[in-house]
Order: C-alpha cells, then sequence, then structure tokens
C-alpha cells in the first residue's frame, strides 16, 4: 500500500529531483511496518515551504489571499462591535445592560452557526465558489440593516443575517484554500485565513476608534457600513478564482480538474502529462473519491445524509473529534471575550478613560496581526503539534497570572499601576502566543484530517463548533466580568491547560503531508477492509507503477 509519511519520521528515504525543481522522496517497503515488498511510501513537494515556496507559487499563493478575504469579514464584525458597544451616541440611543450586550454581540455568532452547517450542504452541491457568491451576498444584506438600523431590532436583526454570511465565509475560505494548496505549502496558505482575520479585526477596531467622536449616529454607522467593502470585493471576484480540483474530481470533471490543478501549479498544458508530481497527485484524488465512493455507497457525493452520519462513527470520531475540539479550545481560550469586549476586561485589570481603555484594548488585534506572520512562515517548516502545545503553556501561564493579580489588586488599581501594566503585558503576552498556535492552526487542522467527500461536511461541523462556543463566550463574558473579573481569566487559563494535555496526548502531526493520504496518520483509512480496497484502487488507477517507474528511474 503505498502511503505518504513524514520525511522527519523516515530518515531512510531516497530523494529524486523532479521537473521544475520538485523532489519525491521515496521510502522502500521495508522502512515502514506492514507494507509489502511491492509497494512503496513516499512524499513529495513542489517546491520549498515557507515565503521562498510562497513566491515560487505565486498564482496559488495570490488566489489563497483574495479567498482570505471572506476571513476579512469576520474578523472586521469582532472588531468593530467593541467600539461600537461603548460609542456615545449608541448608548445614549439605545441603553443595553451587560444581558444585552451578550445577545447583540451572540446573535451574529448564532447565525454564523447555522451559516456554516448549510454551506458544507451547498459547497458540495453548487461548487466552492457559487457558495462563495452566496454567502458574501447574504453578508452584504446583514451589512445594509446594521449600518441602517433604526432601532435595536433592526441591529440584532441585521447582526443575525450577516452571520449566516460570516459562517458561511468561515467554514468555505478555508476549504478552498485547503483544496487548491499543495502539500508543501498548505500550511502557510491556511495560515492566511488567520492573518485575514485578525486584518479585519484590526481594521474593525480602528475604523471604529478613528470615527468614535463624529457627531451623531454616524460614527457608528460608518464604521458597520465599511464591512460593505470586504463583502462587495468577495462578490464580484470570487468566480475569477480556479475552481478547486479536487470538487472537480468529485464531479467527474476529470479533464477540467487536470486543468485547474496544472494552472495551480504553474504548468502549461504541454508540460503537465511529464510532471511526475502533477500526475501522482491528480491520480491520488481520483482514488480518494473512488475509496469514498464505494465507501459512502453512494457516487452523488452531494452531502447525503449518510456521510454526516458518517462523521461519527468509530473509525473516523477521532477525526471528527479534532475539528470539534480545535474551536472549542480556540474560543473558550478568551480571545474573542478580549476582542469583543476589550474596553470593558482593560477596565477591570485598572484602567480608566475611554482613550487608554480604546487605546491598550486596541493593541490586543495589533499583537495578534503581528504573530500571525511567523506562523505564516514557519508553520509548515515546526508543524502544527509543537506550536499547540507551546502555545497552549504560555496561554494558560498568563491567563493565571491576569486572574492572581486581579484577585489581589482589584479595588486599589490606582496604588499599584506597575502590576496594571504587568496584566496587560501577560495581555498582550496570551495574545501573541495565540496568534501562532490555536488562532491559525485552527483553521488548519479540520481542513486537513478530513477524506475528500466528508471534507466539506467536516469542516462545517468544526466551523459550527466554533460558532457555537463563539455565541456562548460573547453572551457570557459581560455577566461574568461583572460578577467576578477574576474568576474570568482563572476560567480562560483552565481551558488553555485543558488546551495544553488535549494537544500532547491526542493531536497528531500532520504538516507536509498530502490532503489524500491523511489517513496515514491516524493509522487507517478506515479499517483493515478500507485499505485493502485502497491498495486495488491505487493499482487500478497506476499510482504503484508511477512510484515505481520513478524508483527504477532514480537507481
Amino acid at each position: 500500500m503505498s502511503t505518504v509519511v513524514n520525511a522527519r519520521l523516515e530518515r531512510d528515504g531516497h530523494t529524486t529531483k523532479t521537473p521544475h525543481g520538485g523532489t519525491l522522496t521515496i521510502y522502500s517497503a521495508s522502512s515502514v511496518a506492514q507494507q509489502s515488498s511491492s509497494t512503496y511510501t513516499y512524499s513529495y513537494a513542489y517546491g520549498p515551504t515557507g515565503l521562498a515556496g510562497l513566491f515560487r507559487n505565486r498564482y496559488a499563493a495570490g488566489c489563497a489571499i483574495f479567498a482570505s478575504v471572506g476571513g476579512i469579514s469576520f474578523g472586521y464584525d469582532q472588531g468593530v462591535i467593541a467600539n461600537v458597544l461603548v460609542m456615545k451616541d449608541f448608548v445614549s440611543r439605545w441603553p443595553v445592560g451587560p444581558w444585552e450586550k451578550g445577545i447583540m454581540t451572540a446573535v451574529l455568532e448564532l447565525g454564523a452557526l447555522f451559516g456554516a452547517l448549510l454551506a458544507g450542504v451547498f459547497a458540495d452541491k453548487y461548487s466552492r465558489r457559487r457558495s462563495i457568491f452566496l454567502a458574501s451576498l447574504v453578508f452584504c444584506i446583514g451589512s445594509g440593516f446594521q449600518a441602517g438600523a433604526q432601532s435595536l431590532n433592526h441591529l440584532i436583526l441585521g447582526r443575525a443575517v450577516g452571520g449566516l454570511g460570516v459562517g458561511a465565509l468561515s467554514m468555505l475560505a478555508p476549504l478552498y484554500m485547503a483544496e487548491i494548496s499543495s502539500p508543501e505549502l498548505r500550511g502557510s496558505l491556511m495560515a492566511l485565513e488567520q492573518l485575514a482575520i485578525v486584518s479585519g479585526v484590526v481594521f474593525g477596531f480602528w475604523a471604529g476608534f478613528l470615527t468614535r467622536n463624529v457627531p451623531g449616529s454616524a460614527s457608528w454607522r460608518i464604521p458597520l457600513a465599511l464591512q460593505f467593502l470586504p463583502g462587495i470585493s468577495l462578490c464580484l471576484g470570487c468566480f475569477l478564482l480556479p475552481p478547486s480540483p479536487r470538487f472537480l474530481v468529485l464531479k467527474g470533471r476529470l479533464d477540467e480538474a487536470m486543468q485547474s490543478l496544472s494552472k495551480l501549479r504553474l504548468r502549461t498544458a504541454a508540460e503537465a502529462p511529464h510532471d511526475p508530481l502533477l500526475q501522482l497527485e491528480f491520480l491520488e484524488m481520483q482514488v480518494d473519491v473512488a475509496l469514498e465512493t464505494q465507501c459512502l455507497g453512494t457516487n452523488d457525493g452531494e452531502g447525503s445524509a449518510n456521510s454526516w452520519r458518517r462523521l461519527f462513527r468509530r473509525e473516523y470520531f477521532d477525526r471528527t473529534s479534532i475539528g470539534i475540539m480545535i474551536m472549542f479550545f480556540q474560543q473558550w481560550s478568551g480571545i474573542n471575550a478580549l476582542l469583543y469586549y476589550g474596553p470593558t476586561l482593560v477596565t477591570s485589570v485598572g484602567f480608566e478613560g475611554d482613550l487608554v481603555t480604546l487605546l491598550v484594548s486596541g493593541g490586543i488585534g495589533v499583537v495578534q496581526f503581528l504573530a500571525v506572520i511567523p506562523a505564516i512562515l514557519y508553520l509548515d517548516r515546526l508543524g502544527r503539534k509543537p506550536l499547540l502545545r507551546g502555545g497552549s503553556a504560555l496561554m494558560t501561564l498568563s491567563h493565571i497570572v491576569i486572574a492572581i493579580l486581579i484577585h489581589h489588586y482589584e479595588g486599589s488599581w490606582p496604588a499599584h499601576s506597575s502590576a496594571a501594566w504587568l496584566a496587560v503585558i501577560c495581555i498582550y503576552t496570551f495574545t501573541a502566543a495565540y496568534g501562532v498556535s490555536f488562532g491559525p492552526i485552527g483553521w488548519v487542522l479540520p481542513s486537513e484530517v478530513f477524506p475528500l467527500s466528508m471534507r466539506s461536511k467536516g469542516v462545517s461541523l468544526a466551523t459550527a463548533s466554533n460558532w457555537v462556543n463563539n455565541f456562548l463566550i460573547g453572551l457570557v463574558t459581560p455577566p461574568m466580568i461583572q460578577s467576578s473579573a477574576g474568576a474570568t481569566f482563572f476560567l480562560f487559563g483552565t481551558a488553555c491547560f485543558a488546551a495544553h494535555f488535549w494537544s500532547t496526548y491526542f493531536v497528531p502531526e500532520t504538516a507536509g503531508i498530502s490532503l489524500e493520504e491523511i489517513d496515514a496518520v491516524f493509522g487507517t483509512t478506515a479499517g483493515k477492509e478500507d485499505r485493502k480496497v485502497k491498495v486495488e484502487l491505487e493499482q487500478d488507477f497506476g499510482i504503484h507503477d508511477l512510484v515505481r517507474g520513478l524508483v527504477e528511474r532514480s537507481d
């Protein structure tokens, strides 16, 4: 059975250079337990990882960057609400208490939950690009309701409708980006989603900050109206993106799939038939579709109830739990509590005055933005697991220190300004640790662990987990802070400690592994019988012959 393994785990492989600067590392069957003597294991890369790889394949990187505009919409809505909730005209027009703040913030997440679930069905039935267009259109409608709100109910309705679009985009953009990425760049390109989200947070917060003193309702209507920009851009430009080759394979449109894959890998029609890596990746896609079609007992691949149920079967439960739990820990780390209610939380650690609290809380988004950049450059090189473990440990320490400081100095902050600034440093440290770990990797892992015919639904379920927990955070944080700010930070610290334990013992390393061969990481394609079927399919599609020919040619 041919399977991709992490090159760092197998040191006896032989690396062969392929046309256009690619490499194929081939391992003898004897180097991997339980493999037949007639087959090989392999890993491959079209070029270098990190920044060099992104520049080398500028087309795929550019497509991923544009698709990540959906993340800007997501982040902008997170960032802008923190300022709107404390603007003078808004507060005087519609006085809101802790629970009202929570409801107004959380209703967007509730809409996003349904948007994420529906997006999985639409993505399989109507294509990734058409679904992105529809989600962007819905987001623009919601933005219109918010910017033109004449009552608090209008605003809540706008946030619910906009949430449908935001939730769908938060699922569709990572899915599309994962499906156009080559194995060695997938982590970096997927991390662009988090960079886009954080960019939106920064843009949203500072847009509100700059308009806070504008007379009348324009102070909050202007920043809410600016949400149209990313929504309209994605609406108008999404059809300029190439179709997902994996979606086209799923639909049986093989010629179109090869054309799209060749374009994404910068191969001409004349070069494509002679590039072994391109042929190998294309064959892997076909094998994956054929395998999942046989396992599901259907050839329509259009979101049947059977595929949803299959996510919770024993052989796939590990993958499903990873998608759900990475989003659980991403939210209960406390990051969105800081983004939604930054000024309120900063006040709880002793800062007073609108300007100071807004500037300090605005720095949270800036720190997160800067922290995501090294994640983009080194995520594939360092791997997912070390960053998750290190990030969660630092996040835990930061929250616990803040909780202790609040316990000791609450009520006497003016006399202990150094303690207040230490709390701010801890908030920024937490934010940086999140920005290089659970922030970007939360969007990478769900798109990596599911097989093709279940991938859109698996990512949709993971994104739904994000929004369920996001909804809970938005709803309960204001009354929690009002009751006990110290206990709130302690709760987040406990969640981060649990995240460290989980990432240490339950999360596999997926860096550098093809999406079609991610099954090997879990030790199954699901079960012994499936492995047998996969070997037969690989032989039928010619993968074994292709790899064997490359082995013989390299000897």
